[in-house]
């Protein structure tokens, strides 16, 4: 069976990595054309641009061919095709052309053409999409047994028609080796996805050979009562393999330097419009509620211990404070209190929090300590979420699980996604968490109140 799918793939990619050259090009073309004569420095500038892509090409192009490709992946990738290719730019133009000032003109076309880069992967993605939705560019799977968790992986696979996947017959074990056996022919398609016990590893290794005699890609998935439900990652005590659980890449120094410098920039630069309508909000907010201009407030942070949590007050002085959540018609608060929390203005003084090290910008939101005692209790690894920082933004809050938890599924669903950031974070997550977040600023999250 011809598997066409993968050429197709790699000619879209192909595609896309050609479109990204016409593009710069057209922006140095217009350069040349608009606003300098057209000199051999010019000539050696165009060439020497068109170098410093391919080589960023080669380690960075586009993945939004790949089926399950995210848009934070799609922009981390995009990040670095741009800024690698000016910097490369920058350094041979230094090396051949000494003499001249590009620094400014680098950081000038690096901009426009990160800017239309993001606006043509948006039209190429949502492209390649409308075509997955029609049917085509389409990637056949066959698969064998009937767990739950091939279920799984079906419903993953079908659910959202712009990836492309169709699915093709579900065979029982014994029926599909009965007819191998027999030598009839059956053909898998793209993929293949066993979920079988491991008892029936005879059949699990015939399967794998016929995947590889068709060119079939094979996919083993373990049965419901042999998936142990955790995450593991290796590790070795001398040359003895081990495994953990919920092992953090911020548990790495450099990775937590690197969030720690992030931080202390981002919070600095926050802290100044704080300071510049801190006399407006102290003012609105002395004459609509008597009481100080913080609310200050006890959670649970790193390891598990309590801090100062400040915040704009945006609530009359109440009793109930340390226990009850707001609700989004809560009588506690007062108007400006309520527009701060919409707008999350009341968030600000926060990154006082990040400077002095309580909190980070991105992590798992902080709770009071009356939740942290309840939930501790009700939820299974509900205080993994303590192994880094709180944060004043967070996966869960960006993700449709921000605000009031009436139920205990909300909490749940919460600590899940909490644990998923800590499991898997890069500067990239929080780089989208942080843009996902400040878009709140001008969409407004129904949630928030």
């Amino acid at each position: 069976m011809r598997h066409n799918n993968n050429q197709t793939n790699r000619l879209i990619m192909w595609l896309v990595m050609a479109s990204d050259f016409v593009l710069l090009n057209a922006i140095l073309l217009v350069y040349m054309r608009y606003f300098e004569e057209l000199q051999v420095s010019n000539r050696q500038f165009f060439i020497v641009n068109n170098i410093a892509l391919l080589i960023s090409e080669w380690k960075f192009h586009a993945r939004i061919h790949e089926r399950f490709a995210t848009a934070g992946e799609v922009l981390r990738r995009l990040m670095l095709l741009t800024g690698v290719q000016a910097l490369l730019a920058y350094a041979m133009m230094r090396h051949v052309m000494y003499w001249m000032s590009t620094g400014e003109l680098v950081l000038i076309i690096g901009t426009v053409f990160f800017v239309l880069l993001l606006i043509s992967r948006l039209i190429s993605r949502n492209i390649i999409k409308l075509v997955r939705r029609m049917g085509l560019n389409s990637r056949s799977v066959t698969m064998v047994g009937d767990d739950a968790e091939l279920q799984k992986i079906r419903d993953l696979l079908i659910n959202d028609p712009t990836t492309g996947y169709r699915i093709g017959k579900v065979w029982k074990a014994d029926e599909l080796r009965e007819a191998i056996k027999k030598g009839e022919q059956v053909e898998f398609g793209d993929e293949l996805y066993v979920c079988l016990s491991r008892k029936e590893r005879d059949t699990i290794r015939l399967l794998s050979r016929e995947c590889d005699r068709q060119v079939t890609q094979f996919f083993y998935v373990p049965v419901s009562v042999e998936s142990i439900g955790l995450k593991f990652q290796r590790e070795y005590i001398n040359d003895i393999e081990v495994f953990t659980t919920h092992e953090s890449p911020l548990q790495n120094p450099m990775n937590k330097m690197v969030k720690r410098c992030m931080d202390i920039a981002l919070s600095i630069v926050f802290l100044i419009p704080t300071a510049i309508i801190f006399p407006f909000v102290y003012v609105i907010i002395k004459i609509q509620s008597p009481g100080p201009l913080f609310f200050r407030q006890e959670r649970t942070g790193l390891d598990g211990k309590n801090f100062k949590m400040v915040k704009f007050r945006s609530m009359h002085v109440n009793k109930d404070a340390d226990k009850i959540q707001a609700t989004k018609d809560d009588p506690r608060k007062y108007p400006f209190g309520n527009f701060m929390r919409k707008a999350n203005i009341d968030e600000l003084p926060q990154f006082w929090n990040v400077l002095m090290g309580n909190m980070s910008i991105v992590g798992p939101r902080p709770h009071m300590l009356a939740h942290t005692e309840m939930y501790s209790e009700l939820i299974d690894k509900y205080m993994v979420r303590h192994f880094v920082k709180p944060g004043i933004t967070g996966w869960a809050q960006v993700t449709g699980f921000r605000g009031e938890t009436k139920e205990l599924w909300q909490m749940e669903g919460r600590v899940q996604r909490d644990i998923w950031y800590i499991e898997n974070w890069t500067v990239w997550l929080d780089i989208r968490i942080i843009w996902l977040t400040f878009k709140t600023f001008f969409v407004h999250d129904k949630n928030a109140y």
